[in-house]
């Protein structure tokens, strides 16, 4: 499905409620597999949600996760400790390309016994579940926090707990502070101190009540709107709390050099424009936060300034590049822009948005990712877009462009103009 977006203005005052965050639905609905007492509120609505959920309850011996990298990770530590059941844990085809082995290499470190059906190191994975005893575990600190993540959430039913020592720089320590702090509220004794996390082993626990925060990424989308429009617009979202386990709750720092003011009021976050940029260039560290790269980015090229993001290297193994899709599409906007494996410099610019005539170059390719979509949206606010392949917005945020529409962009299917 493509869809053409028009130079559109939001609405003064707008609100929206977004489902519960993706990250931690994912890691909840993990624990419950594991411990049946726990009751959930707010789950997010995503597909990569509801493909965990399928894959948890399935029987067959076939589990496809199709797209959804954390329920690839997450599953393959599960079904490693499912004693005396037998797995084959396979994806897409772009999922056959993103590599597992420092998980399964981790969980092979405890005695888990996994194959390889076609690739080394990379899914499909056959896995025999057993009884898994032994509980020191060594990898690289610098790797996705969800191989860290996947191990911590099965730590505790692990007849000696976890011991898991990182080795150099953390990356993306609010996710594996996230699992920790889930697991603690379940009554989990856990430590992380230095490189060191220790998790002690609970087989059951009391019945406890979770109500999930709505995710913080699906935010970023409406705090680029803002940062693109004018000033005094607001959109207020829920349900968010001020001191959030998710990482991406950073944006409430980083949009304010957009001008985007937030105002936390009960489980509600107004969002409003109080004025404008007035810095030529950008520069942040997004090891915390490598899923926001995207849509601040496009936030930047939408208001003429340069940006200089780092940390990003965990980008280059997602749903597709998508530092490689950045550079692709944002050049096609006219931008002068260019990537590592570790960070994009995206040069200010002077273009006139309202002069630029439409063309096949206002089309955006999603490369079936999710966060290019919707990154690139905003950018209606300033020129015509088309979104190719639209629906791929459902992995994270089904609701998206009914939203969008909601606080008035012009949305239509091409063909259905």
């Amino acid at each position: 499905m493509e869809l053409l977006l028009q130079s559109s203005i939001v609405n003064l005052h707008s609100s929206i409620d977004i489902s519960g965050s993706k990250s931690e639905t994912n890691r909840l609905l993990l624990l419950q597999a594991l411990y049946p007492d726990i009751v959930l509120e707010n789950t997010s609505n995503s597909d990569d949600s509801e493909v965990m959920i399928k894959a948890l309850f399935a029987t067959d011996n076939v589990v496809d996760i199709h797209h959804a990298g954390t329920t690839m990770r997450f599953l393959t530590a599960y079904f490693a400790i499912q004693k005396g059941r037998e797995v084959t844990l396979t994806g897409s085809n772009r999922m056959k390309e993103r590599p597992i082995k420092i998980l399964v290499d981790a969980l092979r470190q405890l005695g888990a016994k996994i194959e390889y059906t076609e690739n080394e190191g990379f899914p499909p994975l056959k896995i025999t579940g057993k009884k898994l005893t032994l509980n020191k575990v060594t990898l690289d600190a610098n790797v996705s926090s969800q191989y860290i993540s996947a191990l911590l959430l099965i730590a505790a039913k692990l007849e000696n707990g976890l011991e898991l020592t990182l080795e150099g720089e953390i990356t993306s320590v609010p996710y594996i502070k996230m699992t920790l702090a889930l697991l603690n509220e379940l009554g989990i004794n856990t430590s992380f101190e230095g490189n060191k996390i220790v998790v002690e082993s609970q087989f059951k626990i009391q019945h406890s009540k979770f109500i999930i925060e709505s995710d913080w990424s699906s935010a970023s989308y409406f705090y680029s709107i803002i940062a693109l429009s004018e000033i005094g617009t607001q959109i207020s979202l829920s349900s968010y709390k001020k001191t959030s386990l998710q990482g991406d709750s950073v944006l409430v720092e980083i949009y304010k050099d957009f001008g985007v003011e937030t105002v936390f009021e009960n489980n509600t976050i107004n969002i409003r424009k109080a004025g404008n940029c007035q810095l030529p260039i950008v520069k942040y560290q997004l090891n915390n936060a490598p899923d926001i790269a995207q849509t601040i980015a496009v936030t930047c090229f939408g208001l003429g300034i340069g940006c200089h993001l780092t940390g990003l290297h965990t980008l280059k193994i997602k749903e597709t590049d998508r530092l490689e899709a950045l550079k692709t599409e944002l050049t096609k906007l006219g931008a002068t822009i260019s990537v590592n494996n570790d960070s994009l410099i995206l040069a200010p610019h002077s273009l006139k948005f309202d002069e630029m005539a439409f063309s096949l170059k206002g089309e955006v390719a999603t490369y079936n990712d999710h966060r290019m979509a919707m990154a690139f949206a905003p950018l209606a606010l300033k020129r015509p877009i088309v979104i190719e392949e639209a629906e791929v917005v459902s992995k994270s945020y089904p609701d998206f462009w009914k939203d969008l529409r909601k606080i008035g962009f012009q949305i239509s299917e091409i063909g259905k103009i």
